[in-house]
């Protein structure tokens, strides 16, 4: 049997990235996946791809930031697979500027997505996996469930990041704090802070280079000088940046029974040590 069979799993922004190779593993795995991301056409292809490798998965097409989205999300998962086990808050981007030229679009763009939008999506499923808890307790059976929400190695500063970093930072206050509401109720309440992991975001760039990604109509401006990865990869302990793949894979050992008995703890997934964790 497969160690996350007949498990319902919700991840945000995987259609893409990280949380694209997260519901993949996930679903190898044997979790049922809520698949969302911004546009239909990623989302739908990660759902095909799970379907052919004869897999369970159904797309919740849309933004994590609109207000109703947290309980769409939910309800998609209950009515496609009657249940919800598994939440991975992994949807972001990033949007830089220095303090005094960031605007406050860009500041609560940033907060929304990163903060705001895991503190509503959880907030939506504390009903629903009360009430299964509450059956299940009242049946003699421990059923643990798992919240993965994704930090970053710049939850302790970066320069440019005022916006991303306090989001950062702050998911970890978030994740302690649930660790301790939640134990009651068998969840496992964990973060995963990536350190530089190869995505779309962190495309290394040459010269005078600049590409951007559309986000919800904003051109966010996207990349990174190769001068820049080299160094960073000098610090690295292992010589490198991760990839999607190794990224999820740190996720989904938080989603697996052998983490059980971990609750309210940040994994650093950085190839390395992590300055603050």
């Amino acid at each position: 049997m497969k160690k996350l069979e007949g498990k319902v799993a919700l991840v945000t922004g995987s259609g893409r990235g990280i949380g694209r190779e997260v519901a993949l593993q996930l679903a190898a795995y044997g979790a049922k996946v809520v698949v969302n991301d911004l546009d239909a056409e990623p989302a739908e292809e990660v759902v095909a791809l799970i379907h052919a490798a004869g897999g369970e998965a159904v797309s919740c097409v849309g933004s994590v930031t609109t207000p109703d989205f947290a309980d769409r999300f939910v309800q998609t998962a209950m009515r496609s697979f009657g249940g919800l086990d598994i939440i991975v808050n992994n949807a972001g981007f990033t949007w830089d500027n220095v303090i005094q030229k960031m605007t406050d679009e860009q500041w609560y763009a940033i907060i929304d997505c990163h903060l705001t939008a895991p503190f509503r999506i959880l907030r939506a499923a504390q009903p629903v996996i009360s009430a299964m808890a509450k059956q299940e307790a009242a049946e003699g059976r421990e059923v643990m469930r798992k919240i993965v929400n994704i930090s970053s190695g710049a939850a302790g500063g970066n320069v440019g990041q005022s916006n991303y970093s306090t989001a950062k930072a702050g998911i970890l206050g978030l994740t302690k704090t649930l660790s301790k509401e939640w134990g009651r109720l068998k969840v496992n309440v964990n973060a995963v802070a990536f350190g530089l992991v190869e995505t779309r975001l962190t495309q290394a760039l040459a010269g005078t280079d600049s590409k951007t990604v559309n986000i919800e109509g904003r051109e966010i401006k996207v990349g990174v000088q190769q001068a820049m990865i080299d160094g960073a990869s000098r610090a690295i302990a292992l010589g490198r940046p991760g990839t999607a793949t190794e990224a999820a894979g740190a996720v989904v050992l938080m989603c697996l029974p052998e983490s059980n008995y971990l609750s309210g703890q940040t994994l650093y997934c950085g190839g390395g040590p992590g300055g603050n964790f």
